[in-house]
């Protein structure tokens, strides 16, 4: 059977480009299979609708496949449109949130035939299967479909619970030096060489999270937390240096560092390896004190930059309502603990949950502020599938969810405002802040830079580090 993967591009007007690793994963299972895959990469080759038409008018294809983030479902619904209207008898299979959380409403409102619901690394190639085989869609774990009129699902599938057993991606069904080219414009300062010089790659080595914020949807929220063996980790990365020269690694999952002890053993693992690089990667906002200085020495020798821990706020009833298990005292603990260490910390907020008023905004901001970090701002974009996205819909925030998911982008922008406060006064207070830090810390981001600075920043130069000046 043909295939055609596509990889979307999310945002047509940023420079940066990221290489596809989900996708990477999905396409190297196809091709391990004895289906004929065939890859358009909208993202790295910037392609738009009318090209990729005339693409797909010069292609021989039975199904098309591509995933995205619920934000993208206009994407999404544009995109099958267009499959469609030149190859009507195709089949278009969708994964990632927009299938796993809204499947009932993809199916209803647009062309997608299938909605893989999950994990796509086996699922996606017994859809293929049975297709090709005239089978029965029922008897596919991990999906939803349409039958005629009807929307039908199957039963969940079984989650892979040893990921050390997949495949690392056959990442050259991509155009990695494109990737590779153009990977500088993805890692946040500070820089630890000449930025011209950075080749960074993601490597995936964990899949989901061990929390369940109220405000946060992933596709594995609903399935147990699993990590990779440190030994599995650094035999990918050697490949990849071996292959790409790689010096710099973005840990690209929900969360990389879930415990000190699974810490000291991937860093044990580092720097017994020989390998160098520079690394970044996201941990519990709360794993890290003083006591762990060693540990943190330990993990700068062996290449790491920074950490991405999430805030999202420091108001406690705030906290309680995101079911965020977080004590905003040890959040500044790790701040400090990882400063001494000479390590960045990089945090994000959530701002605009019901209770929000301007003295949790300003609760908030004070501890950024009083810790020297610039965190990555958004208002709450309730997410299906999630308790903060239901209770939008039961007070009349949202009353049609597909006009929602077609308003739906970047948490930079407010769309939906579930606060007391005026949207006015909600956007000028966040953004007061910001640019209170953005002051202190000498930051070259304008007035209209401050929520959307593009990619986390950092103090120039943390204690124990080195500048990025």
């Amino acid at each position: 059977m043909k295939i055609l993967l596509i990889n979307i591009c999310l945002r047509q007007d940023v420079e940066k480009i990221l290489y596809p690793v989900g996708l990477s994963y999905v396409a190297s299972a196809v091709h391990r299979s004895r289906h004929d895959l065939s890859i358009i990469d909208m993202d790295a080759d910037r392609i738009g609708y009318g090209e990729l038409e005339d693409r797909l008018r010069a292609m021989d294809f039975d199904a098309v496949g591509f995933g995205c983030i619920v934000t993208g479902y206009k994407i999404v619904k544009e995109l099958t449109r267009i499959v469609k209207k030149v190859h009507p008898t195709a089949w278009v299979i969708v994964g990632n949130s927009v299938a796993s959380s809204v499947p009932e409403t993809l199916l209803q409102n647009t062309a997608v035939d299938i909605a893989v619901i999950g994990e796509g690394d086996v699922t996606i190639v017994d859809v293929l299967d049975c297709l090709d085989q005239g089978g029965d869609l029922q008897t596919v774990d991990g999906i939803y479909y349409r039958d005629q009129d009807q929307i039908k699902k199957t039963p969940p599938r079984k989650i892979i619970a040893d990921i050390d057993k997949i495949p690392f991606p056959e990442w050259e069904l991509f155009d990695v030096q494109r990737y590779l080219e153009m990977s500088c414009k993805y890692v946040s300062e500070p820089y630890p060489m000449e930025m011209e010089k950075i080749r960074a790659f993601p490597v995936n080595t964990a899949r989901g999270c061990a929390f369940k914020c109220t405000f946060c949807y992933h596709v594995f929220r609903n399935d147990k937390y699993r990590y990779r063996s440190s030994s599995n980790i650094i035999e990918e990365i050697s490949e990849i240096q071996k292959r790409y020269q790689v010096n710099y690694i973005n840990f690209w999952d929900e969360l990389t560092l879930l415990s000190v002890r699974q810490t000291e053993v991937l860093m044990d693992a580092i720097l017994g390896s020989g390998l160098h690089f520079h690394w970044t990667a996201a941990c519990r906002g709360d794993l890290f004190s003083m006591n762990d200085l060693g540990l943190l020495k330990k993990m700068k020798k062996a290449g790491c930059v920074g950490l991405g821990y999430s805030l999202e706020s420091a108001n406690r009833n705030i906290l309680k309502s995101m079911n965020k298990k977080l004590d905003p005292n040890d959040f500044v603990e790790q701040a400090k603990a990882l400063k001494k260490a000479g390590i960045v910390s990089w945090t994000s907020l959530v701002l605009g949950y019901p209770e929000e008023t301007e003295e949790t905004i300003r609760e908030t901001f004070e501890l950024c502020y009083q810790n020297d970090i610039y965190p990555s701002s958004g208002f709450l974009l309730p997410q299906p599938g999630t308790p903060i996205y239901e209770y939008a819909r039961q007070h009349g925030y949202i009353e049609d969810e597909e006009a929602y998911l077609m308003d739906m982008g970047d948490r930079q922008d407010l769309r939906v405002n579930l606060t007391g406060m005026s949207s006015g006064n909600l956007e000028k207070c966040v953004n007061d802040h910001l640019r209170r830090i953005r002051d202190k810390l000498k930051l070259d981001l304008s007035d209209d830079q401050l929520i959307k600075s593009g990619k986390y920043r950092a103090k120039s130069i943390p204690e124990g580090g080195q500048t990025s000046e």
